[in-house]
């Protein structure tokens, strides 16, 4: 009889630093996403089984792609992650905040280009150095040629609070 495979152990440790620490402000954009996956090692399939998936929303199928972006600096009572999905018509950069146990504070899908039928929405994420995050987001039509609509522009402002709680302001 073939003894189950075991699954290899992965550390909360070793999935963080896939996520290298990245000096701020920094802007997350429509193309971001390449240079984070020319510069950063992909995660390894246990690492999103184990950290990732549990706290996604959607399920993910075999064309779902996961792209670890950045680490935010001097969190220290928290880690906070970005990671960018990718889906079907779908590309979403989520920050998402964990405790030193490695269990989940909070978690906010912050930029990324999202379709909803003939509409297609990009939203722009702005992180600063006092962790207040501006999001612009914008739509166009993929049914008329007049492109970009910016009656329907909006701006969105979260904080990262220092306890890792990811607030909208109002």
């Amino acid at each position: 009889m073939e003894q189950p495979r075991r699954q290899p152990k992965v550390s909360f440790k070793h999935f963080l630093e896939k996520f290298p620490e990245v000096p701020l402000p920094i802007t997350l954009a429509e193309e971001a996403h390449h240079a984070f996956s020319q510069k950063n090692d992909p995660l390894p399939l246990p690492m999103i089984e184990r950290f990732i998936l549990p706290i996604e929303e959607k399920p993910a199928d075999e064309l779902t792609e996961f792209i670890p972006c950045i680490r935010i600096p001097d969190t220290h009572e928290f880690h906070a992650i970005i990671y960018w999905r990718a889906m079907l018509l779908s590309y979403e950069y989520t920050l998402a905040t964990f405790n030193k146990k490695a269990e989940l504070i909070d978690k906010q899908v912050i930029a990324g280009t999202f379709s909803q039928g003939p509409l297609l929405t990009n939203a722009v994420a702005t992180i600063e150095d006092d962790w207040m995050i501006y999001v612009v987001s914008g739509q166009s039509r993929t049914d008329q040629a007049s492109g970009f609509d910016a009656t329907k522009s909006t701006a969105t402002k979260f904080e990262l609070l220092p306890e890792g709680k990811i607030v909208e302001q109002i």
